[in-house]
């Protein structure tokens, strides 16, 4: 009498070669089908740009805090050239509008090739933020790697905070 033996199971390779079978099966699972086409492409094009992309506020009216922080940003010492590193936290409470996560890595990354001092970046991220937004509140603290034995911490704030 043959025995009919599902897809999904499989006798051990011994087995298989020898014709014994021992009444032991052994489970397999299908193999997970990756959601990445195969082979992947070389690499994916993401570029830094100046714009904004925004969506209506969830909960207009409310007053809530929207916290961003990144300890990746870059930008140039506008006198010598070197790469400056800060931490930026970005606090908002919004009326209308949030700021869409992805366009802000972009803009933020924008920075990275452009010669500005801490004082003058820190307020046009708050400056483009404020336009792009009209929030009820914000905050942008930029928090500047140590140079030249100076650390440099540059808060800039707009509106007030509900």
């Amino acid at each position: 009498m043959a025995y009919r033996i599902p897809s999904e199971f499989f006798l051990c390779a011994l087995c298989v070669l020898c014709g014994f079978f021992s009444g032991v099966l052994m489970v397999t699972k299908k193999a997970p089908k990756a959601s990445l086409p195969n082979p992947l492409p070389q690499f994916v094009v993401t570029r830094p740009t100046g714009h904004l992309d925004t969506f209506v506020s969830p909960r207009p009216g409310r007053a809530f805090t929207v916290t961003f922080e990144t300890e990746e940003f870059t930008c140039l010492c506008p006198l010598t050239g070197q790469p400056d590193f800060a931490k930026l936290r970005i606090l908002y409470q919004p009326d209308q509008l949030c700021v869409e996560s992805k366009s802000l890595k972009l803009y933020l990354w924008s920075f990275r090739d452009q010669g500005a001092f801490h004082e003058g970046v820190t307020n046009q991220i708050l400056d483009d933020l404020v336009k792009a937004l009209a929030p009820q509140w914000m905050r942008i603290e930029g928090d500047f790697l140590i140079r030249g034995g100076i650390r440099t911490l540059v808060v800039a704030e707009h509106g007030k905070r509900k």
